[in-house]
C-alpha cells in the first residue's frame, strides 16, 4: 500500500470516520500484560509501578518525559531468545532498536551476540566490552574508516550489501593482513505484510543484492575469489513488525535455492544462513506476537525442510531480534500539560514530550496504547489524541485512545512498548532535550542514558 502526504503535513481535527477506533476497554485502569513490561503493575494507591517503584517517585527524581526500562524484563527476554535457539544457532541483538553501554553489558552477560550498523554503534559495543568476535557489522554504505575499524577490531562478521562493498572490504582486510568473515545480504523478492516504509526484502529498495537476474549469485562468485574474504553465509531480512511466518518460509526457500546453486557451481556449501529479524511485538491489545520458542521452532523446521529437499547440510541459523527483546521492556512517562476538548471530534491531551522522543507515529503511522499512570479513575472514558509540544500538527504520540474524563493537567500518563526505536530515533527538534533512559530493577533505579541539558545543545553550537 503506497502512502502519499501533503507537503504541509497531515491534516488535523478530521472528523472521525465510523469504525476508525475500537471501543474503550471495560476497565481503563487495567494494564494488559501483553503490552506492558513484565514488572509493571499498580500499587495500593492505584499508581503504576515498575520494578516495584511508583512512577510518581520516578517522575519526581528523574523528571518527565523519561523512558523507563525494565531491566529484569529485558534480561528475561534475552535469555528466552538464547534458550529458544540453543547452542546450534546464533542470536544477534539488533542494536539499532536501542543501544547503550549498559545494554551491551546485559547482552554479554546473557550470552547474546550484537548486530551494529554504524561506527557509533560499533564504538559503543567495543567501549562496553562486547567481544569483537560476537559482533556483526551491517549497513548499506559503510565508510572505509568504519570498515577498517571493524576489521582491525576483529568483528565476527561483516554483512556485505553491494558489489562495491565486496571489493572494499576485501581490499581493506588484505591490506591489514587479515581474512574477514563475511555474509552477503540478498533481497529475495519477499515483501512482508508490514508498512511499506519498513518492508525491506522487495527489490526496489536500498538494502542488499537482488536474487533476481543472477545478481546475488554473481556477488557470491566474486566474493569467493577474493583472498581478503571468507564467505560464511547468506543474509536475508524481509521486513519489520512481522507476525506471520509465511514470509520467512518463502524467503528460506529462495535462500536455500541460492545455496544449492553455489554448491553446484563452486563445490562449496556455505555453513550459515541469517534470516534477519523483524519479529513483531504488541503495541496494542489487538496485536498477537509469537513467543521466542515458537519462532525458533518454526524457523528451524522451515530451514531444515528446505535443505533436506535440496540435499544440503542444514546450515547454522542466525536471527536478529531487536524490537522483540527491548520493545516491550520500556514505556515513556509523560506529564499532562493541557486538555483540550473539541466537541464532536475528540479531546487533545498535550504532554511534555512528543515527536522528538517518539517519531514512529508520525513516520510510520504507528499505533500505541496509553494509560493514566499517577492514579486510577472511575470516570467515564473519553476519546483522546495524545500530542506533543512541538510546532507540528503531525506531532502525535497516540492517535486515538481512551482515557478517563477527569484527566487533568499534572496527571502522569504512560505509553507502553517504547523500548525500540524511540530513544534511538529521538531528535532535538525545536531544541527539545532528549529524555533519559532509567533502568529499574528490584526496587532500585539508575540512569543508563542521562537527560540532555541546554549545555549539551549549546556545546555543539560554535556560534
Amino acid at each position: 500500500m503506497s502512502r502519499s502526504a501533503h507537503p504541509a503535513g497531515p491534516r488535523h481535527a478530521d472528523v472521525l470516520p465510523e469504525g476508525h477506533y475500537t471501543a474503550p476497554a471495560d476497565d481503563l485502569n487495567a494494564l494488559d500484560p501483553k503490552v506492558w513490561a513484565r514488572t509493571v503493575g499498580r500499587d495500593a494507591d492505584g499508581v503504576v509501578t515498575v520494578g516495584g517503584i511508583p512512577v510518581t517517585q520516578l517522575a519526581e527524581e528523574y523528571g518527565t518525559p523519561a523512558y523507563l526500562l525494565d531491566e529484569a524484563d529485558f534480561r528475561e527476554r534475552a535469555r528466552a531468545w538464547r534458550t529458544a535457539f540453543g547452542d546450534d544457532a546464533d542470536v544477534f541483538y539488533a542494536g539499532k532498536a536501542f543501544l547503550s553501554r549498559a545494554v551491551v553489558r546485559w547482552l554479554d552477560e546473557e550470552g547474546l551476540n550484537l548486530d551494529v550498523c554504524s561506527g557509533g554503534e560499533l564504538a559503543t559495543a567495543l567501549s562496553a566490552g562486547m567481544p569483537a568476535e560476537r559482533i556483526a557489522f551491517h549497513g548499506n554504505n559503510k565508510s572505509p574508516e568504519e570498515i577498517e575499524r571493524a576489521v582491525r577490531a576483529g568483528v565476527g562478521r561483516i554483512v556485505l550489501d553491494s558489489f562495491q562493498e565486496i571489493v572494499r572490504v576485501a581490499h581493506i582486510a588484505q591490506s591489514l593482513g587479515k581474512r574477514q568473515r563475511v555474509q552477503i545480504r540478498i533481497t529475495v523478492g519477499v515483501e512482508a505484510h508490514t508498512h511499506e516504509f519498513i518492508a525491506t526484502a522487495h527489490e526496489d529498495q536500498k538494502f542488499g543484492i537482488p536474487l533476481a537476474g543472477g545478481q546475488a549469485a554473481e556477488a557470491v562468485r566474486r566474493a569467493l575469489k577474493l583472498d581478503g574474504l571468507e564467505v560464511i553465509g547468506i543474509h536475508s531480512h524481509i521486513g519489520s513488525q512481522i507476525f506471520d511466518m509465511s514470509g520467512f518460509e518463502v524467503a528460506a526457500h529462495r535462500v536455500v535455492g541460492l545455496l544449492k546453486d553455489i554448491r553446484d557451481e563452486h563445490g562449496v556449501e556455505l555453513p550459515e544462513i541469517d534470516l534477519g529479524g523483524g519479529l513483531g511485538i504488541a503495541y496494542t491489545s489487538d496485536d498477537d506476537p509469537r513467543e521466542p520458542h515458537e519462532i525458533a521452532k518454526a524457523l528451524t523446521e522451515i530451514v531444515t525442510r528446505e535443505c533436506e529437499a535440496a540435499r544440503l547440510a542444514t546450515p547454522r541459523i542466525s536471527v536478529e531480534p531487536g524490537r522483540a527483546i527491548v520493545g516491550p521492556t520500556a514505556f515513556t512517562l509523560y506529564e499532562v500539560g493541557t486538555v483540550k476538548p473539541l466537541e464532536g471530534l475528540r479531546t487533545y491531551v498535550s504532554v511534555d514530550g512528543g515527536m522528538s522522543d517518539n517519531i514512529r507515529t508520525a513516520l510510520y503511522d504507528a499505533e500505541y496504547s496509553v494509560a493514566l499512570a499517577s492514579r486510577t479513575s472511575d470516570a467515564e472514558p473519553m476519546l483522546v489524541r495524545v500530542v506533543g509540544k512541538h510546532c507540528e500538527s503531525g506531532d502525535i504520540v497516540v492517535k486515538d485512545a481512551f482515557l478517563p474524563e477527569d484527566l487533568a493537567p499534572g496527571d502522569l500518563i504512560a505509553v507502553p512498548a517504547t523500548g525500540a526505536y524511540c530513544r534511538s530515533m529521538a531528535s532535538n527538534y525545536n531544541h527539545a532535550l532528549r529524555p533519559p533512559v532509567v533502568a529499574v530493577r528490584d526496587g532500585a533505579a539508575r540512569v543508563v542514558v542521562r537527560r540532555e541539558t541546554e549545555e549539551d545543545l549549546l556545546r555543539l553550537d560554535v556560534g
